[in-house]
């Protein structure tokens, strides 16, 4: 016994499974550089100046947004450059080692540097050198 097997109308599929917009955000590249008390987060945006950088720490996730300057050209025509157009976002989870509230950042040129310290744990604080009280 032979089963035929129609394709669905394209009228009868829902709406709701295709994409309506592209994604807003891309990824950037990134590196960072471990320290013995501090962590450096070194994020690719360019086309971005301080004035577009958001960061946020929430928890222990760090997200970073970074949004260009959105020109639009009297000429201007639609030659799929939106994608490249697309403003940054990079979250990572950190974890809670890290003291979020003394973040440093700065931009150079497109090079965003995020700085974060580290905590102390309750261990390295009580690792000062101990001394002979009684012989």
């Amino acid at each position: 016994m032979h089963t035929i097997i129609h394709p669905m109308a394209p009228s009868t599929r829902s709406q709701a499974t295709e994409p309506t917009s592209p994604v807003a955000f891309r990824q950037p590249n990134y590196d960072y550089v471990e320290h013995p008390d501090t962590i450096t987060l070194v994020v690719y945006v360019p086309g971005v100046d301080a004035a577009g950088v958001e960061i946020e720490a929430r928890g222990s996730d760090l997200t970073v947004t970074a949004k260009k300057n959105h020109v639009v050209r009297v000429n201007w025509q639609s030659l799929h450059l939106e994608t490249a157009q697309r403003d940054y976002q990079l979250r990572l989870r950190l974890g809670s080692g890290f003291d979020y509230t003394s973040m440093q950042a700065e931009i150079n040129d497109g090079v965003l540097s995020v700085t974060l310290p580290k905590r102390l744990s309750a261990t390295s604080r009580d690792a000062s050198p101990q001394r002979r009280v009684a012989a």
